[in-house]
């Protein structure tokens, strides 16, 4: 079947931005019998055989090509969701590094098996990679800036935060003249040159609406005005608050149902543009703002740090779904079925079956990506007797 990713940007237009997982191990956890769970307190039971998935040849053959990308960093990173361990999947890669991608879904049935997390019902949406116009260097019609990280731009804990409050990872912000440690200059603040003339700009965009949207996105490329493409991605946030602006303006009446303007990405462009002033407040709301760098990848990278892929690379909770896994999708509508890798995750990726499929970029990926949000099922493809293993640990 086809496949496709698509953006539920009405409700939260969320980009793919970098997660710590949460690795504490579960504990005193009562499991229906023949179920086992992740680190995050999911139940885990067998799925279907892989062999009984229908597994369409391109389909299988894309997933193995993502699938072998992953296996680099996959063999030397710690699995959040407690489900495998590194070594859980050397068989699998030994023997992909070689397999015929021709005869990829012999390799699916050969070396894995599935599980539902969960109840299993998953959401999917998507994301893209957008293309808008850019420039190295100001100039006439390419003004906004495009910033890499500033150096200020640390973690630390609030003095006034007492220790007992003290838990996970210290908040970004910066130290101001005084020495006290505040939160970072928001979307605000840096549109209104909290950040200009310091060398800070790796490039810069010629529209300002175009450049929000990249920001969501988390990666993007920039068509310079020589003709050439320039990718940039996700280098840093700001640390400040997050804000579906999609979701904001539903409620407000000012699109959806009543309005000119369609419940998608193109009919908040559409109003934004429509209502220039308004529309920058609104934007202004998200006070999140991200840095971003120069890619000489083919592609942008995900958390996994391997370049994601068209129709193959899908974003995930890592204290569900290990990251490499394959993931099998069965959604309401038949464009995002089939076998996905895991290779990325997302400020709004959370919970067991909650999915982000990536669909490569140009206008027909940007115009489904607008448009579409499903609900279905979904399985994860483990290594074979990781299963067993779980519970018999159990």
């Amino acid at each position: 079947m086809h496949k496709s990713m698509v953006i539920a940007m009405t409700l939260a237009l969320a980009a793919c931005v970098r997660m710590v997982p949460d690795t504490r191990p579960v504990q005193g956890v009562a499991l229906p019998p023949g179920t086992v769970s992740s680190a995050a307190f999911a139940p885990i039971e067998r799925g279907a055989d892989v062999a009984s998935l229908g597994l369409a040849p391109d389909d299988a053959g894309t997933a193995l090509v993502s699938f072998i990308e992953s296996c680099p960093s996959i063999l030397k990173r710690e699995d959040a969701s407690g489900l495998t361990f590194a070594e859980d999947w050397r068989p699998a890669c030994e023997a992909a590094a070689t397999w015929p991608v021709s005869d990829a879904r012999r390799f699916f049935t050969s070396y894995f098996e599935t599980a539902r997390v969960g109840d299993g019902a998953a959401f999917a949406t998507g994301y893209f990679e957008p293309e808008i116009r850019g420039s190295r260097t100001r100039m006439p019609g390419y003004d906004v800036p495009i910033y890499a990280v500033p150096p200020e731009l640390v973690r630390a804990w609030p003095d006034d935060m007492p220790e007992s409050e003290r838990e996970g990872r210290p908040p970004l912000g910066r130290y101001n003249a005084g020495g006290a440690f505040v939160p970072f200059y928001d979307r605000t603040e840096i549109e209104l040159g909290a950040l200009e003339n310091r060398g800070l700009e790796i490039a810069w965009a010629a529209d300002p609406v175009e450049f929000f949207f990249l920001q969501i996105q988390g990666s993007g490329l920039l068509r310079l005005p020589d003709g050439s493409l320039m990718r940039i991605g996700y280098a840093g946030q700001n640390g400040r608050e997050y804000v579906g602006i999609g979701r904001v303006m539903r409620e407000r009446g000012l699109i959806g149902e009543g309005t000119p303007y369609e419940t998608s990405m193109q009919g908040i462009m559409a109003y934004i543009r429509d209502h220039p002033a308004e529309g920058r407040d609104i934007m202004r709301l998200n006070k999140s703002w991200v840095f971003f760098r120069e890619l000489n990848s083919d592609g942008p990278l995900g958390s996994l740090g391997v370049p994601v892929r068209r129709e193959a690379s899908v974003a995930v909770d890592p204290k569900f779904v290990p990251y490499g896994a394959p993931v099998f999708l069965d959604m309401e509508t038949d464009v995002a079925d089939g076998l996905w890798i895991a290779q990325d995750t997302g400020g709004a990726i959370k919970g067991a079956n909650r999915f982000d499929t990536f669909w490569g970029n140009g206008q027909d990926a940007r115009e489904i990506a607008g448009e579409m949000s499903a609900r279905g099922s979904a399985l994860v493809l483990l290594p074979r007797g990781t299963i067993e293993r779980l519970q018999a640990r159990r």
